[in-house]
């Protein structure tokens, strides 16, 4: 059996500049299976793929909620599991840090706090306010034997505030605080990626969208870890439509094909 500190020091492994960890998304234990079949090394929950399975728009799951999916995929794998876990639903640092504590509680080898306030009239928390939510979430991952992985996150270009000189400072100040690896998504120039991974001494995430980089340019750039979000969750979702729409309205079966080799991935990740 590996010990939920051997999954975080694994986790925390797997960070290599230049070597990037390729880090899917799951939205269910089904996902997380395939995707452990497909031979990722460590997975991540998606807030807005998970909140999809329910039928709700991301930023609707609540932290009790948010921490049993999380647990759930933990069990699905023997891979290292970090959780989205938002802002980790609470303003104050002593919130963040109980949600922390909770999230080591579930098996989890890591987690991520953003500094999204989840209000769009003033979406980012101010940066000294941030860094002490980073320091409170820091301080409780590190606090006992599990060597639990903090992600800190910087989420000015996903919320209309695509300054990179501010983005920087902030994950600075995140480092500072404790945080273990820095994220900031929406991150599409390279060379603006190239500063943020020469700006600081911690393992970078980058998001996985359209128009960044690929994966060989993010490696040569230094980046650690290369995260999908919800994409694949929404990618599923497209191919659904696809087949809805292929069957109502040209009365065709042509998503059979893409059936058969998801039925036949399922059945040979399920495997006991």
């Amino acid at each position: 059996m590996i010990t939920q500190a051997e999954q975080a020091q694994r986790f925390l492994a797997l960070h290599r500049p230049g070597q990037p960890l390729l880090l899917p998304n799951p939205w269910d234990r089904g996902s997380a299976r395939i995707l452990a079949w497909a031979g990722f090394d460590a997975l991540a929950t998606t807030s807005s793929g998970y909140a999809a399975t329910l039928g709700r728009d991301d930023g609707s799951v609540t932290r009790d909620e948010a921490l049993a999916h999380a647990a759930a995929i933990v069990t699905a794998t023997d891979l290292p599991v970090s959780a989205d876990l938002e802002n980790c639903f609470a303003d104050s640092p002593a919130g963040v840090a109980e949600t922390v504590t909770l999230a080591i509680g579930t098996g989890l080898a890591g987690c991520s706090v953003e500094d999204f306030t989840g209000r769009e009239d003033d979406p980012i928390y101010d940066l000294g306010f941030a860094a002490e939510r980073v320091a409170a979430a820091a301080e409780a991952a590190h606090a006992g034997p599990v060597g639990f992985v903090l992600t800190a996150r910087a989420e000015n270009y996903l919320h209309g505030r695509p300054d990179l000189a501010d983005t920087i400072v902030r994950l600075q100040a995140y480092q500072r605080a404790g945080a273990d690896v820095l994220y900031a998504p929406g991150l599409r120039g390279i060379e603006d990626i190239r500063q943020v991974v020469g700006a600081v001494d911690r393992p970078v995430n980058v998001l996985a969208i359209g128009g960044a980089p690929t994966v060989s340019e993010l490696a040569e750039a230094g980046v650690s870890r290369i995260s999908v979000g919800g994409a694949f969750a929404f990618a599923a979702l497209g191919a659904l439509v696809a087949a809805a729409r292929e069957l109502r309205e040209q009365g065709s079966y042509g998503y059979l094909a893409a059936s058969a080799a998801g039925r036949e991935a399922a059945s040979r990740a399920f495997q006991p």
